[in-house]
């Protein structure tokens, strides 16, 4: 099944109009293999968006941001996470599954990394004025961005995770440039 929805992912991010004939082809299966596994492309496209949760949620886990250093576990946590954000783009990015289980994996994400960035407050990773809603929704924009960059240019995981968590802690402003009210 995972031989599937990994050519499922790749014919999708090419072609999103792709037909089961083309992903079973990619699959190296034959195209009543791919209709045994799933009863309809729908079906196949909710299993993608299924196993892109789960691994989007391994990837959030392994980082232990719930006991990891906060700034340990937010790097470790970006970079599991473009991994899988790169690796499974068409399944990450196309439309939310209604699939209560990847609506249950996606929460149980933002609340690590909620916690996560409540630990880096505490621990002074994060300014202890910082508006931790505001700042994951600046964080999750960063990680969308770098992986959508990661097509245009040559930069490696690593690179892309330093590169969001200092502009996540840092910005793009100048030494002491801050607004005065």
């Amino acid at each position: 099944m995972r031989t599937i929805l990994a050519a499922a992912e790749r014919v999708l991010s090419v072609n999103p109009a792709a037909t089961m004939e083309q992903i079973a082809e990619a699959a190296g299966v034959a195209r009543t293999t791919v209709h045994r596994r799933f009863t309809s492309r729908d079906a196949l496209v909710d299993a993608l968006h299924a196993w892109a949760a789960q691994q989007f949620h391994e990837a959030v886990a392994d980082a232990h941001p719930d006991s990891a250093p906060p700034l340990v576990a937010l790097y470790q946590a970006t970079a599991n996470v473009l991994r899988v954000k790169i690796g499974w783009g068409f399944a990450m990015s196309s439309a939310p599954s209604d699939d209560p289980e990847v609506a249950r994996v996606h929460a149980d994400v933002l609340a690590q990394c909620d916690r996560l960035f409540r630990r880096a407050r505490e621990a002074g990773v994060l300014r202890p004025d910082t508006d931790l809603e505001w700042a994951r929704r600046v964080y999750y924009a960063l990680i969308h961005e770098a992986a959508q960059r990661r097509s245009d240019e040559a930069d490696d995981v690593d690179e892309l995770a330093t590169l969001v968590v200092d502009t996540l802690l840092r910005g793009v402003g100048g030494p002491g440039r801050t607004l005065s009210p």
